[in-house]
C-alpha cells in the first residue's frame, strides 16, 4: 500500500468547488482541477478513499487526451501545479490538470457497448435502454449489436438520471446533442478497439463536454472535458474472463459496488449519505485493479 489517501486538497484563498471526486479551483481565466482519492458509488462519496486513485485517474485521462488529440479538442492546458504556492503544492503533484474554462453541457454522454448495470435492469423491464429498443432475448452483459448512446442528467450532488434522447435534446439543443452523440460513439468505438488489443473490454463509458465559445459557423465549439475513459467513468472487463449471463470481473469500481450491495442486502446501508467506511481488502483490491487497468491500457508502469 502507498501513502495515505488524499480526500481533499487545500489552497487557501482560492475559490473552490468540490465534486464527488475532483476539487475545482477558479484561477480567473483558467481552472485547476485536482483529482482526489475520494471514491463514490451510487452517487454517494465513501467515508474513506483509495490511495493514489486520483493520480491514476489523472494519468489515464492524460493518456486518452493525447491518444484522441487528432479526433477531438479538449480542455487540457497543462499539468504542472507550479501556480500553487510552495507550502501547498505537494498535495497537487500528479493529480492536477490546468484547464480552459467552458460552459459545461448539462448532459452525461454515456455510450454502452454491452448490456450491464442500470441498462440491464431497464432492459429486463421494457426491452429498452433510455428509450432505445434492443433485440429480444439478450442476456446480462451481452455485447450489443452496435454501441448505443444513452444520455443522462449531470448532477454534482445526488443521483444522475437516465433520460431519453428527446429529453436530452430539450436540455442541450437538438443540433448539439446530435454532435455529442456522434462524437461520443466515435470515441468509444476507437477506444474499445484499442483496449481490445490489450485484453480489456470497455463495456460502457461516459464523456462530458463543454462549450468553449463560438466557432466559424457560429455554433458552439464543443470540447472534451473532465476525465476520459477511466475506471471511474467506465466499465473495464478482462477479456480473457468475459462470460455473458453474469456479473463480470472488472478493473473498475464495480468491486466497490459489489461490496456495498452486500451491505445493502444485510440492511447495513441504504445507498444514502453518508457513505460507509470501506474495509482494507476492498481498498487494496480497488487500488490494484485501477493500477492494472492503467498499465494494461498505456503500456506504462505506474
Amino acid at each position: 500500500m502507498s501513502s495515505a489517501a488524499i480526500l481533499q486538497t487545500d489552497w487557501p484563498g482560492v475559490p473552490v468547488r468540490r465534486g464527488k471526486v475532483r476539487d475545482v479551483y477558479d484561477l480567473g481565466d483558467r481552472l485547476l482541477i485536482a483529482a482526489t482519492d475520494r471514491i463514490s458509488a451510487f452517487d454517494v462519496v465513501m467515508a474513506n478513499g483509495i490511495p493514489d486513485k486520483g493520480r491514476i485517474l489523472n494519468a489515464l485521462s492524460l493518456f486518452w487526451f493525447e491518444y484522441f488529440a487528432d479526433r477531438v479538442n479538449h480542455h487540457l492546458l497543462g499539468t504542472d501545479p507550479d501556480c500553487v504556492p510552495a507550502p501547498y503544492r505537494e498535495q497537487f503533484v500528479g493529480r492536477t490538470m490546468i484547464c480552459r474554462k467552458t460552459d459545461v453541457v448539462p448532459i452525461e454522454c454515456v455510450v454502452r457497448g454491452y448490456l450491464a448495470g442500470s441498462g440491464w435492469k431497464e432492459y429486463q423491464q421494457s426491452s429498452r435502454v433510455c428509450g432505445v429498443r434492443l433485440p429480444a432475448g439478450l442476456s446480462q452483459c451481452d455485447k450489443l449489436p452496435q454501441p448505443i448512446f444513452t444520455p443522462a442528467t449531470k448532477a454534482e450532488q445526488g443521483h444522475d438520471e437516465n433520460i431519453s434522447f428527446d429529453r436530452a435534446s430539450e436540455l442541450a439543443g437538438p443540433g448539439v446533442l446530435r454532435e455529442l452523440r456522434d462524437t461520443s460513439v466515435a470515441l468509444y468505438r476507437a477506444a474499445a478497439s484499442y483496449a481490445a488489443e490489450r485484453g480489456i473490454i470497455i463495456a460502457d463509458t461516459k464523456f462530458e463536454f463543454g462549450d468553449a465559445g463560438p466557432r466559424g459557423t457560429g455554433g458552439p465549439a464543443l470540447i472534451l472535458i473532465d476525465e476520459a475513459l477511466t475506471p471511474d467513468s467506465s466499465r473495464f472487463w478482462p477479456a480473457d474472463r468475459y462470460q455473458p449471463g453474469r456479473d463480470q470481473e472488472s478493473y473498475d469500481k464495480q468491486f466497490v459496488r459489489n461490496y456495498l450491495e452486500k451491505l445493502c442486502a444485510d440492511g447495513r446501508w441504504n445507498k444514502q449519505p453518508p457513505g460507509p467506511t470501506l474495509p482494507p481488502d476492498v481498498i487494496e483490491g480497488t487500488r490494484a485493479r485501477y493500477i492494472e487497468a492503467y498499465e494494461r491500457l498505456t503500456g506504462r508502469r505506474f
